[in-house]
């Protein structure tokens, strides 16, 4: 069991109209190609001259269907929220009840909060997290109030540098890993490019301590908090 001293990893966020006070401390198809069969040439004893030949055949190329393409991402900027931004997708290693298993699903789980920070969906979020995870409730007081109305939020983005777990249960059947991670600034933006506010993010690696259960072939945080 880990044993240091930990703070909240959310600070409560100042509920307000023009935006939030909080610092986020929260700083992981292919296609089957197929070659065309080869079609036989066809070889002929004679060949019609051109006395024999009324007019040339026509040969008609079909013309190929358009491939549908995905609507181009957006980043979100100043003047403009994100668009068609990538709704995460859970490796399947992250499924597994193994160490390796714990790493990669603690990167996915920062993966689905850049996704709330670009488009105020936290649904894949919530889905990955324990109900009696309180701090991860604190998510969504700071990103939610960011997408009243027309506003937005721009950067925060989150990079996740390392992982580290000894994969052994605790007292409270939780598995426990510490992740090592940074994030990029970011701002609160509204119509016309008005600016809420602007949070520095953390430009110093932060180090988090998630405390993990395995239920129903899922991964669930239990609980997150910043190591002092």
């Amino acid at each position: 069991m880990i044993g240091t001293r930990a703070r909240s990893a959310f600070p409560a966020a100042r509920r307000g109209a023009i935006g939030l006070a909080a610092i986020l401390m929260l700083s992981g198809c292919s296609g089957s190609g197929g070659e065309p069969n080869a079609e036989a040439a066809e070889s002929s004893s004679s060949r019609p001259s051109i006395s024999e030949s009324s007019s040339p055949a026509e040969s008609v190329t079909p013309s190929a269907a358009p491939t549908p393409t995905a609507a181009a991402y957006k980043p979100a900027t100043a003047e403009d929220p994100a668009e068609n931004v990538p709704l995460p997708v859970m490796p399947e290693l992250a499924k597994e009840e193994s160490k390796e298993g714990l790493e990669t699903f603690a990167k996915y789980w920062y993966t689905t909060i850049d996704y709330g920070f670009e488009t105020g969906d936290l649904e894949p979020f919530k889905a990955i997290n324990s109900p009696d995870c309180i701090v991860c409730v604190s998510v969504f007081d700071i990103v939610g109030p960011g997408y009243r109305n027309d506003d937005w939020i721009t950067g925060g983005k989150l990079e996740v540098i390392g992982t580290q777990t000894t994969y052994t249960l605790t007292s409270k059947e939780q598995y426990q890993i510490l992740v090592q991670l940074r994030q990029d600034p970011y701002e609160y933006r509204g119509p016309g490019g008005h600016l809420y506010e602007r949070n520095d993010g953390l430009g110093s690696t932060t180090v988090h301590l998630i405390e993990a259960t395995y239920l129903d072939d899922h991964w669930y945080a239990n609980n997150v908090v910043a190591i002092d």
